[in-house]
């Protein structure tokens, strides 16, 4: 599949949510960036901790197959993008949601602010089985 077009740190969001590497994941993010996952609840705040929190999600899952951007709209340093999610539980049940994501970047163009919205409870009540 092709992605849309969009900002590099964008791009690598969603490519390193494909590859499993939770620092790849991370470094997409400022240093000191924030991300809103899903928006609504505490922020992770700072690379170090939005890479352990990919790190605690990544083992729920044989595999976690990634996010998938369906549609790209930026302007100026903020980015919309519509994406859906796959992965398998470790019974071997799909799970799949989708949402869209806010992107604003830093001076860098890195991700210095991420607010994600989808529905948890879709997510979790897959996992429950």
């Amino acid at each position: 599949m092709t992605f849309p077009a969009m900002p590099p740190a964008v791009l690598r969001f969603f490519r390193e949510s494909q590859s499993g590497d939770a620092a790849a994941w991370a470094a997409a993010f400022a240093e000191d960036g924030v991300f809103h996952d899903p928006v609504g609840q505490p922020p992770f705040e700072g690379r170090p901790a939005i890479e352990e929190f990919i790190r605690s999600i990544l083992p729920n899952f044989d595999p976690f197959l990634g996010l998938t951007p369906l549609t790209a709209h930026t302007v100026g340093r903020h980015t919309a993008v519509s994406w859906r999610g796959a992965a398998v539980a470790k019974d071997g049940s799909p799970v799949n949601w989708s949402g869209i994501n806010i992107y604003e970047l830093d001076d860098d163009g890195l991700i210095r602010e991420l607010k994600a919205y989808f529905n948890p409870a879709v997510f979790q009540a897959q996992l429950a089985g």
